[in-house]
């Protein structure tokens, strides 16, 4: 590969280096604030974070937008909105995951702080060689619009209720390799029982989380190529989408369950950015209408959502 992820990107270098500094600092105010000793999160305080993590995302697209253009502008705004509601269906994976392991409230905030920061790393890896793969090889728009369009497909035909996160093939692989016991203890990934250094139930309930999200991975990425090809774009919107997942879940853990018409839409909204993706040699979708068609796809999904749980009591 011939060209850095700096090159890729019409932003300097500094800003990219200016980013991750204050993505690193917003995650250290994040872990003094909300993640304090092992408590339940109260729906009043994730609600606060949630929001303060979504006006952090839209001020620094405003700014972005200021700097470099309107059309850079709408494509951050465009793959924020995308990667935010690909995570609510995250969200839900997640809520089954917890309940499995039966994970006390006071600690899955822990979990998914961790979480959440390998999140970061492996979305930061994936985008940036996507952007080298894109640069070195243009067919590489067409594998991305195909997987998205069968990725379309399978939301319609499957539903989470499916998951079997005991069976996790990485559970397997990982019990072969380290002891672990069945008892939690506060919030320790690792114990010492007998002499012998063993996982906790809690790390279990980690690795989980983060091979669910590897696998989100391979949805997200090329939905935000099909969105846009500038690599800061891209790194940028999907890191301030997932920075905010950890707040996001413990708002939505009472009612995710109830947005029946969550999964069509996400496939909708998949499926329009594949074929967007496989026709864009052909025709350019341009970006303030991919940017309405997502929205418009989003409020329905959720207004019908709402409609339906409100008229029709939904099982828990």
């Amino acid at each position: 590969m011939n060209q850095s992820a700096f090159q890729l990107s019409v932003v300097p270098p500094s800003l990219w280096f200016a980013f991750l500094i204050g993505v690193v600092v917003l995650l250290a105010i994040d872990l003094s604030l909300f993640g304090r000793g092992a408590h339940k999160v109260s729906r009043k305080a994730a609600l606060l974070e949630s929001g303060l993590w979504v006006t952090v995302a839209l001020a620094f697209n405003a700014w972005f937008a200021s700097q470099y253009g309107s059309e850079l502008g709408l494509q951050f705004l465009t793959g924020y909105l995308v990667e935010k509601s690909l995570s609510v269906d995250n969200l839900f994976v997640i809520l089954l995951v917890f309940g499995s392991f039966r994970v006390p409230e006071k600690y899955q905030h822990r979990v998914l702080f961790f979480g959440v920061l390998g999140a970061l790393v492996m979305r930061a890896f994936f985008i940036i060689l996507g952007a080298q793969l894109l640069h070195l090889f243009h067919w590489i728009l067409y594998v991305f619009g195909g997987i998205l369009v069968v990725t379309a497909l399978k939301f319609l035909r499957e539903t989470d209720e499916k998951i079997d996160v005991k069976e996790n093939w990485s559970l397997r692989i990982l019990r072969r390799l380290i002891p672990t016991t069945n008892a939690f203890d506060g919030q320790k990934f690792f114990v010492i029982e007998n002499g012998v250094r063993k996982a906790t139930p809690l790390f279990l309930t980690l690795v989980v989380i983060e091979m669910t999200d590897l696998i989100f991975a391979v949805d997200s990425i090329p939905a935000v190529f099909a969105v846009t090809q500038d690599a800061f774009v891209a790194f940028a919107s999907n890191i301030l989408a997932i920075l905010g997942l950890r707040a996001l879940y413990f708002v939505l853990a009472d009612w995710v369950g109830k947005l029946k018409f969550l999964k069509p839409g996400l496939a909708a909204i998949l499926g329009f950015i594949g074929v967007k993706m496989l026709l864009m040699d052909v025709f350019q979708i341009p970006s303030w209408v991919s940017l309405l068609v997502i929205f418009s796809i989003l409020t329905t999904a959720a207004l019908s959502s709402w409609y339906v749980a409100r008229e029709v009591k939904l099982p828990e």
